[in-house]
């Protein structure tokens, strides 16, 4: 036996010893969030994320995901890499690379699943043996539903969760636990009137208050799909090659957010600020390497090409007389794929 209310308070101090730097207590029921949803997958916004239409309300319902679940630890971990370039120097020099600040470091996913599963440990000392199953982005589990629900934050306009004291640069993550903890409380919205997230969106993807279409969105173009890049959105893009961080940059409430304390967080093989003729010359074993352990290797080599190729043309309608960007496009075509030549095709026509 335990008493529930210490119990979740030794758990909260159990977290930040795990380098979360912050965890809330919420139950199950996200049925609030289930007609938003539903219409979300009715106007195709989720584009080729076929998995988001595939497991349909079972990501709004834990305990049908997990069976015997009664709450559910909420954590938080920030992630801003500290010495990281500043990301508006990177996203005004038409000749970097823009990597969306998240996936400069090691691989979120292996992070913080490694300490969920550390706690859990520590529980298990504390009570015995309980059931339990982490998440991180992992499976059918929507996050911010449950983060705001837990009182981690609000949901911005942006469909991001934002907190108070420390804006939104931080990552997400869940302990399904089977048995009772006192619950915390939601958390009012802070974003008033403001705008600026729908406003700057380079390809205008913020369709409503919270509500994204993904098939404009940056971050699901350049990691999510695998088709070719819409024509009438390439320009829009910009430098930015993985990702997108326009929505966070301009926000208010990140004028309060912490750079990450934990070292794997900090920014490898220089891709914080990348020279973008140097990323497109890379080869297979290269892109392996330099991207080992880091959430970019998962959209592969080829489709890194195809962002790289899209943000070259978008360096030549600025520099049309940029030779070294021109003779590296013109040596990779109808070396990789037909996609590619597609991508490298256009890029060269913005002269």
């Amino acid at each position: 036996m335990f008493d529930p209310v210490e119990l979740k308070a030794q758990i909260k101090d159990w977290a930040i010893e795990f380098d979360f730097d912050d965890l809330r207590v919420t139950d199950t029921d996200l049925s609030r969030y289930e007609a938003g949803f539903i219409q979300w997958i009715e106007q195709n916004y989720h584009g080729t994320m076929d998995y988001m239409a595939k497991y349909g309300l079972t990501r709004l319902r834990p305990h049908e995901l997990v069976p015997k679940t009664l709450r559910i630890l909420c954590v938080r971990k920030n992630y801003l890499p500290p010495d990281a370039r500043g990301p508006r120097d990177v996203l005004h020099d038409s000749e970097l690379g823009y990597v969306s600040r998240y996936a400069l470091g090691r691989d979120y996913h292996k992070v913080l699943r490694s300490n969920l599963q550390k706690l859990a440990e520590r529980i298990t000392d504390a009570i015995g043996p309980f059931g339990f199953r982490a998440f991180v982005d992992s499976a059918p589990v929507y996050e911010t539903g449950l983060a705001e629900k837990a009182g981690i934050g609000w949901k911005g306009k942006h469909s991001l969760i934002l907190n108070r004291q420390a804006g939104s640069w931080f990552f997400l993550g869940e302990l399904f636990i089977d048995f009772d903890l006192p619950l915390d409380e939601p958390v009012e919205s802070h974003c008033g009137s403001c705008t600026a997230c729908i406003t700057v969106c380079p390809t205008q993807a913020i369709v409503a208050d919270g509500v994204v279409d993904a098939r404009r969105c940056i971050s699901y173009l350049t990691i999510e799909s695998k088709d070719d890049i819409p024509q009438e959105l390439r320009p829009a893009m910009g430098n930015r090659i993985y990702g997108c961080d326009d929505c966070q940059l301009v926000c208010p409430w990140n004028r309060f957010a912490r750079v990450a304390a934990d070292a794997d967080f900090r920014a490898r093989h220089g891709l914080d600020a990348p020279g973008l003729i140097e990323l497109f010359l890379w080869d297979e074993r290269t892109f392996l390497h330099k991207t080992e352990g880091m959430a970019i290797r998962r959209i592969g080599w080829q489709l890194w090409l195809r962002n790289v190729a899209v943000a070259l043309g978008n360096l030549l309608r600025n520099q049309p007389d940029n030779t070294p960007a021109i003779e590296a496009l013109q040596a990779r075509y109808g070396q990789v794929s037909d996609q590619l030549d597609r991508h490298i095709q256009w890029a060269l026509a913005q002269r």
